[in-house]
């Protein structure tokens, strides 16, 4: 079992929480310069871990929320840094809009790499309290996170975010500056959330979008034909597999199709 101590506290490594702590004062720095924190700005940190994020963002903000799941972690923080709004919980179950309460925030941190996705899309669905997202998270992840059509990684979380998002790959952080060390280097990306027509139909566009990708190697017409009414589509966009469409050409897709009852 590997244990990190920093200080007086010593903490198991827990592998499923996705437990990695950044120690690089270069890369830390670069992430609050990323976010464009202001004094006075709402700051949610997601999982502070033993801090090294947490101090950087006190430079500016004398006072923000973090966020952070493990106990020992969570007690070092209230000891550590006691101007520190400490909510001790699973971000994936925590109350946005009571978050929001006093504004809508900015989000930081260096999220799991295991409930990575499932951390994109609570804040998706809570990106009316959310001005900007700053994350550090696995490599690969950032480059379908942000990737272009046409390409491998362009897929269904490419297609998601960035309809409601714009989405910013900024830079690549090797595992070196980790303890203990991953096994995948990671990256820092800025998500910042948009208005768009489809806010109001989120949930179906986004199912839209799953069964457009359910078999890449398909065309749309063979994965949308028995969810969809795809008459009003043309002979040459039905034969296209969806990699090929871009954030725009889904929307006028989608725009013209029914669900078949």
């Amino acid at each position: 079992m590997t244990k990190v101590q920093y200080k007086h506290t010593e903490i198991a490594v827990k592998k499923k929480l996705g437990q990695n702590f950044l120690t690089d004062r270069n890369t830390i720095r670069k992430i609050v310069q990323s976010a464009e924190i202001q004094p006075g700005d709402h700051v949610v940190e997601i999982g502070p871990g033993f801090g090294a994020l947490t101090s950087a963002i006190l430079e500016v903000c004398p006072s923000f929320t973090a966020v952070e799941k493990d106990r020992k972690l969570a007690a070092f923080i209230r000891e550590e840094y006691p101007s520190v709004n400490l909510v001790e919980s699973d971000i994936l179950e925590v109350d946005f809009a009571k978050l929001a309460e006093e504004g809508p925030v900015k989000v930081m941190g260096n999220i799991p790499y295991s409930i990575t996705s499932p951390i994109l899309f609570k804040l998706l669905e809570n990106r009316s309290h959310i001005i900007s997202e700053t994350l550090m998270m696995q490599h690969e992840v950032a480059l379908r996170l942000a990737a272009n059509p046409g390409t491998k990684e362009y897929g269904i979380l490419a297609v998601q975010l960035q309809t409601f998002c714009d989405v910013r790959y900024l830079f690549k952080v090797g595992k070196k500056v980790f303890r203990p060390r991953p096994e995948v280097d990671s990256a820092v990306v800025r998500i910042v959330p948009k208005k768009t027509p489809l806010d109001d139909c989120e949930t179906e566009f986004r199912r839209f979008v799953r069964l457009a990708f359910q078999q890449r190697r398909k065309t749309l017409q063979n994965n949308l034909k028995q969810h969809y009414d795809i008459s009003q589509l043309s002979a040459s966009e039905l034969q296209r597999r969806a990699e090929s469409f871009t954030i725009t050409e889904f929307e006028m897709l989608f725009s013209r199709i029914r669900p078949l009852q």
